[in-house]
């Protein structure tokens, strides 16, 4: 694949990423203000998840795309130095179908699985 059809799908993929981040942080803001508002004793609410679950679970969502936007924007440096598709561990090339699978993949599946 040629170095701009790369940087064109990280980019996407970037950008849709960064929409996903700002939907779980308005999706947050909103877990928030729903327990500001209320004075349920959600802790004993047998019909279903508490607002410190909820708040939780979406601050591990984030979590997982605030990760996922760093391994693009290193995969984005990567192809700015030349090194995209080499193996961080071991320095062979990064097999393409991996890459297809994986836009991100710094290593080849032999280092990623010891």
């Amino acid at each position: 694949m040629a170095r701009r059809s790369r940087v064109a799908r990280l980019d996407a993929l970037r950008l849709s990423t960064l929409d996903r981040l700002a939907s779980l942080q308005e999706e947050h803001r909103s877990v928030v203000d729903a327990s500001r508002d209320s004075n349920a004793d959600d802790e004993h609410d047998p019909e279903g998840a508490t607002i410190a679950f909820e708040r939780a679970q979406v601050d591990a969502l984030a979590k997982d795309t605030l990760a996922r936007l760093a391994a693009i924007d290193a995969a984005l440096r990567r192809i700015a130095s030349g090194s995209y598709g080499v193996c961080v561990v071991c320095g062979r090339p990064i097999p393409e179908a991996r890459l297809e699978a994986l836009p991100t993949a710094s290593t080849c599946v032999t280092c990623v699985a010891p």
